[in-house]
């Protein structure tokens, strides 16, 4: 039986009358997207359309979900609100602070070790206000949420960049940071602009070596990192059909690497037979009873030019398969013109270690397929020329790959099977190298390969591909093998050829599993303590964010100014620093290391303009702070791309950065700023970045008029005695202006809770 079906039951019992309210509000048929979307308004059944990408909406999701690393802060926020139990089910992932080293026994010990104060004080908190844990080796959390939570037609926040994996079971799920978790759990409503609609139709049928990473990789190339901003990707069409869930999770998955707010997949029998297969018969039942409200209407299928603002054609007959990288997720590849690539750009042609697994592809069916070409080199007498590691994705997965002998024949080519956690897809991993500096290449089946993402070093090219075409590779040790096309040497000396990978969707002998790692929350969490020592290193309680002093900021130094790509991992790095996660004066050491700073082309390298001498970014800032001093980041293009990590956000507002100023913002990094009582704006005129000096003090006017809509202007007051003045636009609503004047939306919740 599944988790909170009568909540998901209450769902679906709304569902028609709201689809049909909404229907009638927009006026013409609706899409899946706008199902769920308005199915899920706070206000309850809709009596307006929404316009996508300007207006703002109250929504009520149906839950939270929340990976370690985030919850840490996302709990330390809810223990501010004021509530004895979370207003809608939620729960805790124990997946990202296990670091691959050795194998999954081994490392998950020392991680249990090591993290034992996080994870005790996650399952405390997660025991007192009612949310359900999932301890460490339980599983990645996209994977056990899709095995466990998901429901089509459902609306889910997580506090994880790919939460859209859910989209696999035609969910609307969204990645957000810990401020947004916090409201839904506290019972309050969580916004967002009506997103855009993006149509992916799929016709045909995916055969040989493509595989449904291929489609995403595709996508990745056609729209760019940031060209699914603002909107939701909905994919459909025969080629969708054919899909099976889990496939469908990937795809949705890696949505996140094109900046989507999320992807989603219309309830199909693919689906149902996932959800009877995880013991969730009654789910696709339920769903098989409104299973014309999980789809869009007809007459978008038959015309979806008319209903998405763009679309896009795929024919899974010819789709080939793909490799993306180095160093960014959206240079894509085909297969057959991949050798050419790689012999052009010089990039290292040898491959030093394939990685299968992590929360984007680590299925069962992901299991057959890479276990297919594994057990050739075992038959065909090859040997393995590349490290390999293989990263189940959950417990469950893990459990009945083994008993099917799956993991046997990864064992058997040397391949390493590491614990079911996030590990090297996220820099946990101590990778073994003989020297970090030396260009070489790795490939993973992962969805995120900037630099440094993997193994922390910058030499490191990391390209992704699916998890049988990575395999194939690490059979083959070189990047320039097309196993569509090419032989391989085996110990004979005979040339051999790699047959197409085979698999199954589900396990023919069902899913099994001991212990599955989940903890139950109690009844009754009044009694229970959340213990959080005052000389801790890696916990730390909030104090609240002061308010908005209420005038124009003046005076404010530059802290950097930031050349190219500016993501997540450059502002608040993962690896090492995630130990830091639940303390914030700590883990704001690491703020912005990892920027290149646009005067001198190094990265933790700036001015301190009160010395004139230059420091590490976090010192710098804290010496600014220090002499009461506020300061302005300034950015490019997509700024704040990738993780949905708030700590890039909370890091600068803790230190006393008061605003930052870029080209452009990725999505949840703006509203992570704008929940933080930070001041997020854009040059409206991108050429006015040029005009930022090193020894610039700024001026932030028109804060005393702020308003929706209206630009505020920067006066730039050069060393020199010169000034520029120019206008900075910001996308600020009424709502999101007064968390700002109240120094945080968190501070605005305690203050309603209180009342």
């Amino acid at each position: 039986m599944a988790f909170d079906l009568d909540m998901i039951q209450r769902v679906y019992a709304n569902l028609g009358e709201r689809v049909e309210a909404a229907r009638q509000a927009v006026g013409k048929p609706l899409t899946l997207s706008e199902k769920v979307l308005y199915s899920h308004l706070f206000a309850g059944t809709p009596t307006q359309a929404f316009e996508r990408g300007k207006a703002y909406v109250d929504f009520a999701p149906d839950r939270v979900a929340m990976q370690d690393a985030t919850a840490q802060m996302a709990l330390l926020q809810f223990m501010q609100a004021g509530r004895p139990q979370v207003a809608v089910p939620s729960t805790v992932h124990c997946d990202h602070l296990i670091q691959a080293e050795v194998g999954a026994v081994q490392d998950l010990d020392i991680a249990k070790s090591k993290n034992k104060e996080v994870y005790d004080f996650l399952s405390s908190i997660s025991n007192k206000y009612g949310i359900g844990f999932w301890k460490p080796g339980a599983g990645i959390i996209h994977q056990v949420v899709i095995e466990n939570y998901a429901f089509p037609g459902g609306m889910m926040i997580g506090t994880d960049s790919h939460t859209p994996n859910a989209g696999g079971l035609g969910m609307i799920a969204i990645g957000v940071g810990g401020a947004d978790a916090c409201d839904v759990m506290a019972g309050l409503a969580w916004e967002l602009k009506m997103p855009k609609l993006i149509g992916v139709k799929l016709t045909g049928k995916l055969s040989g070596w493509a595989s449904a990473k291929d489609v995403i990789l595709r996508v990745a190339g056609i729209l760019t990192v940031k060209g699914g901003t603002g909107c939701i990707v909905e994919y459909f069409g025969e080629g969708a059909e054919s899909l099976s869930a889990t496939g469908k999770g990937t795809i949705c998955n890696m949505g996140a690497e094109i900046g989507a707010t999320t992807s989603i997949f219309a309830y199909d029998e693919k689906m149902a037979d996932y959800l009877r297969a995880t013991n969730r018969a009654d789910i696709a039942e339920a769903a098989d009873a409104v299973k014309a409200n999980l789809r869009s209407d007809e007459e978008v299928y038959a015309d979806p030019a008319s209903y998405f603002d763009q679309l896009i054609e795929i024919d899974l007959n010819t789709l080939e398969p793909h490799i993306n990288g180095p160093f960014t997720p959206d240079l894509a590849w085909p297969l057959s013109n991949f050798a050419k690539a790689v012999k052009e750009n010089n990039w290292p042609a040898k491959l030093e270690v394939g990685l299968i697994g992590s929360c984007t592809n680590s299925s069962y069916e992901d299991m057959t397929r890479s276990a297919s070409v594994a057990a050739q080199a075992t038959a065909k007498h090859l040997k393995t020329k590349a490290e390999f590691t293989v990263t189940p994705g959950s417990e469950l997965v893990r459990f009945t790959a083994e008993r099917d002998g799956l993991l046997t024949t990864f064992e058997e080519i040397g391949g390493v099977v590491l614990a079911n956690a996030c590990g090297p897809c996220i820099g946990q991993w101590a990778r073994h190298m003989d020297d970090p500096t030396r260009k070489n290449s790795i490939i993973t089946s992962f969805n995120r390969n900037f630099a440094k993402r993997n193994d922390g070093n910058a030499s490191t090219h990391a390209f992704v591909a699916s998890p049988e075409i990575v395999t194939a590779l690490a059979i083959a040790g070189d990047l320039t093998f097309n196993p569509m096309t090419d032989t391989l040497t085996n110990e004979d000396g005979e040339q051999v050829k790699l047959d197409e990978p085979q698999g199954i969707e589900q396990p023919i002998k069902g899913y099994a599993v001991d212990d599955a790692g989940y903890q139950a929350p109690a009844a009754d969490g009044s009694g229970v303590s959340v213990i959080v020592s005052p000389t801790s290193d890696r916990l730390q309680l909030l104090a609240p964010f002061s308010a908005w002093e209420g005038t124009d900021l003046t005076g404010l130094k530059l802290l950097i100014k930031a050349k190219g790509k500016c993501t997540t991992d450059h502002i608040s790095m993962a690896g090492p620093w995630l130990k830091y996660r639940g303390h914030l004066d700590n883990i704001s050491n690491n703020m912005l290391i990892g920027a290149v700073n646009f005067y001198n082309e190094k990265t933790n390298s700036v001015k301190n303009q009160l010395t004139g001498e230059y420091g590490e970014v976090p010192a710098v800032q804290r010496a600014y702070k220090a002499a009461g001093i506020g300061s302005i980041v300034v950015g490019d293009e997509n700024y704040g791309e990738g993780s949905s990590r708030e700590h890039a956000a909370m890091e600068p507002r803790f230190l006393g950065v008061r605003a930052i100023l870029v080209r452009s913002f990725a999505r949840i990094h703006e509203t992570n700023l704008k929940k933080q009582g930070m001041l997020a704006l854009t040059f409206a005129n991108p050429a006015d970045y040029d005009k930022i000096q090193e020894d610039d003090t700024i001026d932030i006017e028109g804060l005393t008029e702020f308003a929706p809509g209206r630009p505020l202007e920067i006066v730039l007051h050069h060393a020199d005695g010169t000034t520029d003045e120019f206008m900075v636009n910001h996308t600020y609503n009424e709502g999101q202006i007064e968390w700002f004047k109240a120094g945080a939306a968190l501070n605005i919740i305690r203050m309603k809770q209180s009342a």
